[in-house]
């Protein structure tokens, strides 16, 4: 299916409100509907946690925030409902001609529904019946890797295969930010690695005291100090590393530029994860539950270490083992973390 238009559209709107990773991989879509069409005007609708990437960005003309606890509260909040209805009302305003669901599930397409844009394109597999209310959808299956996926969209609506991009905008604000954390904690401008050791999901940990006894080695075998970072909810677990600790000290924006400057980024899978791969960055993904054929740092497998066991991938949140992660080893990691860093400086 391809679809054709008598005139080009002229306001396009993506919902792909979250998570931080999802964002990341839509990003290919936005630089190729900018290709398609140079001259429309393009917007994001997205969570107020993941806005600080397409804030700033060339090639988006407005975010919109989708504060969706504020709005979920409306079966029982009658302000919440009032706000609900008025946020689609401003999205009737604006007179999409376009919207791409890239989320598939139900509030995204009811989202894309009260836009009543002519054309509202998504999976034809959108879950919570969300398909019925797109006018177009694509054929695809949950199996190929979400970036592949959404390529698919862009396929439907014209776009060209490629070259894909992952664009990210870093102020020169938050870049000073980031110099500055860093001159505060590693004085003289040493090479550095950086360990995430939060995820969403327990399961998804490989276990902290892993991290920290990668700090020394790291310095031995490559010559990097070790920062530590994430959010809020991952300080208490940065603070058991011996290593300077950023977590939560970072807006998303200093985090992007903090990853930039990095010389190798070890991480569950998460955000940051996703971030540190899409700017190429040298890097140790550790998948447990999850499948990185899927969700993985796309065109990265080269990154990803995981232990072959029978019961995964599981995508369980709660496991009475959590053996995936629990029996993955400091040296294989040590060996796959010497062999990005050294084709890095190869190359």
């Amino acid at each position: 299916m391809t679809l054709t238009f008598e005139t080009p559209p002229q306001r396009i709107l993506i919902i792909k409100p979250s998570a931080i990773g999802d964002v990341v991989h839509a990003l290919p879509v936005l630089g190729l509907l900018r290709r398609r069409w140079p001259d429309a005007q393009i917007s994001w609708l997205v969570a107020p946690p993941c806005a600080a990437l397409l804030e700033g960005h060339p090639d988006v003309h407005e975010v919109i925030r989708f504060e969706r606890r504020r709005f979920g509260r409306g079966w029982w909040n009658p302000a919440s409902l009032v706000d609900l209805a008025r946020f689609a009302a401003g999205l009737r305003r604006r007179r999409f001609d376009l919207v791409i669901d890239l989320q598939g599930l139900s509030r995204s397409s009811l989202m894309a529904w009260k836009t009543a844009a002519p054309v509202r394109i998504g999976f034809s597999n959108a879950r919570e019946w969300g398909w019925m209310l797109y006018t177009h959808r694509v054929q695809t299956t949950w199996e190929p890797h979400a970036v592949e996926r959404y390529l698919k969209v862009a396929q439907a609506l014209g776009c060209d295969p490629g070259p894909l991009e992952f664009k990210f905008t870093v102020s020169s604000a938050a870049r000073e930010s980031a110099a500055r954390l860093l001159g505060e904690t590693l004085p003289g401008g040493k090479p550095y690695a950086v360990l995430f050791p939060g995820a969403t999901w327990r399961t998804k940990r490989w276990p902290v005291e892993n991290f920290a006894a990668l700090v020394g080695p790291l310095r031995e075998r490559l010559g990097l100090e070790t920062v530590v970072a994430g959010g809020r909810q991952d300080m208490e677990l940065a603070g058991r590393i011996a290593a300077p600790n950023l977590a939560g000290r970072t807006d998303l924006a200093q985090l992007v530029a903090l990853l930039e400057g990095a010389s190798l980024v070890i991480a569950n899978d998460s955000g940051p994860m996703h971030i540190a791969a899409a700017l190429g960055r040298p890097l140790v993904a550790l998948f447990g539950p999850t499948n990185a054929v899927r969700t993985g740092p796309f065109g990265r497998m080269d990154s990803v270490i995981s232990l072959d066991i029978p019961c995964r991938p599981c995508y369980a949140r709660h496991c009475s083992h959590k053996s995936c992660l629990r029996l993955l080893q400091i040296e294989p990691v040590l060996k796959l973390a010497e062999e990005q860093v050294r084709q890095a400086r190869a190359g």
